[in-house]
């Protein structure tokens, strides 16, 4: 019997999707943009998640994700309600492999899984480029105050796998908010503006900062979810590297 599934972040959704699975998902976040969700309840954003409409649509497994900030709340509300919870925590692009064969296996599709992630692994090592140096690389997840991706990241291992590196692979943390002087110290080779929750992506305003930089804009569905979206942000900053 195929389980009755709900998601509460969109790089779960992308995962089910990937997996042939969205016809399973009952209830989603408002926010999660995955093909084949149309029939699925949709709960609020993904912080605010209508609890009672998510216990109505009877699901069999909800999947969560503390990849976005605040959900550990969300987390304890869902398991308040009795509900089977799976809840995901990738840092490292390992990590995010692992959650989708978790995924799959928790699914009951745990074939599917691994061969997406050997299919994943393939097209991102065919993306690999040889650098004299490798360019370093500043991903920025907001404009005001600035912050962007430092070194406990998924961004790091993905820059790596371009043949770049994190500027900020020395700075501690998942994300950290920085000063234009410490953007500056970190001697980046391209800015790439991916940020979070923001209805348009406005380069202009991180060119303003007179760092004479490329710019290169990369939606959050491409380097913030944990997710097999991440290749298309990767495609996206291999491309602009070839530019440099």
């Amino acid at each position: 019997m195929s389980l009755r599934l709900a998601s509460l972040a969109s790089s779960n959704s992308d995962i089910l999707a990937a997996l042939g699975l969205a016809a399973q998902v009952v209830a989603a976040d408002s926010h999660s943009d995955a093909p084949g969700l149309e029939g699925a309840r949709r709960l609020g954003p993904d912080l605010n998640i209508d609890v009672p409409a998510l216990v109505a649509a009877r699901p069999d497994l909800v999947l969560a994700s503390l990849s976005v900030p605040g959900m550990e709340r969300v987390v304890a509300e869902v398991r308040a309600a009795g509900l089977p919870t799976l809840v995901l925590d990738p840092v490292t692009l390992e990590d995010t492999w692992a959650d989708i064969r978790a995924i799959g296996d928790a699914a009951g599709q745990p074939a599917r899984a691994r061969a997406l992630v050997a299919d994943l692994r393939a097209e991102l090592a065919a993306l690999r480029a040889d650098f004299a140096r490798p360019p370093r690389v500043l991903v920025e997840w907001w404009p005001r105050p600035i912050i962007a991706a430092t070194r406990e990241s998924w961004v790091t291992e993905l820059l790596g796998a371009l043949g770049a590196e994190n500027a900020l692979a020395e700075r501690p943390g998942r994300s950290s908010p920085l000063t234009l002087d410490e953007v500056r110290a970190a001697r980046p080779d391209l800015i790439v503006c991916s940020w979070c929750g923001a209805k348009k992506l406005r380069p202009e305003v991180i060119e303003a900062r007179g760092l004479g930089v490329p710019v290169v804009c990369v939606p959050e569905s491409g380097l913030g979810r944990p997710g097999p979206r991440l290749l298309e942000g990767a495609r996206a900053v291999a491309s602009a590297l070839a530019g440099l």
